[in-house]
């Protein structure tokens, strides 16, 4: 009996490598996985495509299932779990835009692999009568190991590559704990007044080591390895190793750039829109790099050139690429669309579709978003009890991921009030404190009045009385506002 490899090769020799190297990082390079997923994903485009004549008008991935599906060539099914191959993908090629952990990153690489089994035998048919019958073999975790090997003892520069990118991926996921850690670290210290230095530095030097690990790889393979180069470029522009060097960091960025590699020419692109250590602002230097990068598939550069339309009141052409990073599932697209469609900027007004591309947005992040909808929802006198719940978890997750004051003082009110079913001054006095720490003068506008109302509801209910567990509680939270 054919294995599930044999059963890919025999549905398409061009698609079985891809598989093949998905399959094998998806325990210990799930990241890379995903990017293996999206090449697959893109490649059966093609050859679906290609017995019927059909030639794609567009390099985007969405454009190709929806012009396979518009040709009817495909079937509903086949059309969503396109689309679920190609959101997954997206997870793979920008991570550390999805907040999720290593753990998250393995399930859904494994999850991918299954939907790509399930949608072959679908298709199947099309190449012959029906799907013939396979084992599938089960997962291992010597890629790893072999990645490691070879890039130790063959001194092998894409294997130098890929164990730097796994390491910049951990990196990125010890980053995000650390300042997840440090949020509660501030609570507890604020509440108990403990010390917490030892266990700061402790995961801080987790992420570093993560990072100056990733650098050193990179370091080594940029030699031989484009992509390396551009990744030894970014790790000197952010300081995987030591202190950022921005001028050398920036410069190999653009010499990768030249050398093709559509990440540093989305990054280059970026540099020219906003200007940067080394490169002044050139629209026409930023627009060239820029729909290089979109026309190879980078959602980024896609949403950046819609920046850049948008900056220079070409709103169509804003709109344009704006929706083609949304629908590739970039979530910063996807806000900046809910805007665009709810105020007719380069398209038709349709507050509908402006509320779909928020809450995609927010499901998948977004802090601002996440700010919107959670707000919205609260100020909802009919939202039900699970809607609030819902608006609960996006504040939480806009101040975890992106330190937003506006979403401490929103949720800090809601606590204080009982919007969301429950009353705990002690989260919102604290909340209060923590938005005055990362306030600017308009915030603080806004806080202060906050603040003194919160301390005289304070100082009310203790003045009722109180059982001796409240009236400790309702202290506490009095201490956070003196």
């Amino acid at each position: 009996m054919l294995n599930d490899i044999e059963f890919i090769d025999g549905f398409s020799t061009e698609l079985s490598d891809d598989y093949r190297l998905a399959k094998s990082y998806v325990r210990d390079i799930p990241t890379q996985a995903l990017v293996y997923i999206r090449s697959f994903t893109h490649k059966l485009t093609s050859q679906l495509a290609i017995p019927h004549g059909l030639i794609f008008t567009s390099p985007n991935l969405y454009d190709r299932i929806e012009q396979l599906h518009q040709a009817r060539l495909i079937d509903p099914p086949a059309v969503r779990a396109l689309h679920r191959l190609r959101s997954d993908g997206n997870r793979g090629a920008h991570p550390e835009k999805y907040h999720l952990t290593q753990a998250q990153l393995v399930t859904i690489a494994e999850k991918s692999i299954e939907h790509i089994l399930q949608l072959i035998k679908k298709l199947y048919p099309l190449v012959q009568q029906s799907a013939p019958r396979y084992q599938f073999d089960a997962f291992d975790s010597f890629a790893g190991r072999d990645l490691c090997y070879r890039a130790v003892m063959d001194n092998d520069a894409q294997a130098q590559y890929l164990v730097g990118m796994s390491l910049k991926a951990k990196g990125l996921m010890l980053q995000e704990q650390e300042q997840a850690l440090a949020q509660v670290l501030l609570a507890r210290s604020t509440f108990n007044d403990v010390d917490s230095k030892t266990e700061k530095t402790s995961t801080r030097n987790s992420a570093a080591d993560a990072f100056a690990q990733a650098g050193y790889w990179f370091a080594l393979a940029s030699t031989q390895d484009q992509a390396a180069l551009f990744e030894h470029g970014v790790s000197l522009l952010h300081g995987y190793c030591g202190h950022p060097n921005p001028i050398e960091g920036e410069q190999l960025i653009a010499k990768a750039a030249e050398k093709g590699i559509v990440e540093a020419q989305a990054l280059l692109g970026f540099f020219y829109l906003v200007g940067s250590s080394q490169f002044s602002v050139d629209l026409i230097q930023a627009e060239r790099l820029l729909t290089l990068a979109a026309n190879s598939e980078n959602a980024e550069a896609m949403s950046n050139l819609g920046v850049l339309f948008y900056q220079t009141q070409q709103f169509e052409d804003a709109f344009l690429w704006v929706n083609k990073a949304a629908k590739a599932g970039y979530s910063n697209a996807q806000y900046h669309l809910a805007l665009m469609l709810v105020e007719g900027l380069g398209c038709d007004i349709d507050e509908p579709a402006s509320l779909q591309w928020m809450n995609e947005a927010a499901e998948q992040g977004q802090v601002d978003a996440m700010l919107h909808c959670g707000s919205d929802i609260l100020h909802d006198d009919n939202a039900s009890q699970q809607q609030r719940t819902k608006a609960e978890h996006y504040l939480h997750q806009a101040i975890k991921y992106g330190h937003n004051v506006s979403a401490m003082i929103e949720l800090s009110v809601a606590l204080a009030d009982g919007i969301l079913g429950h009353i705990d001054v002690v989260q919102a006095a604290y909340l209060l404190t923590l938005a005055r720490t990362h306030a600017n003068e308009e915030h603080r506008q806004v806080i202060e009045p906050l603040w003194q109302s919160l301390a005289m509801q304070i100082d009310s209910v203790i003045a009722l009385n109180p059982t001796e567990e409240e009236l400790i509680t309702l202290q506490q939270a009095k201490s956070l506002l003196l």
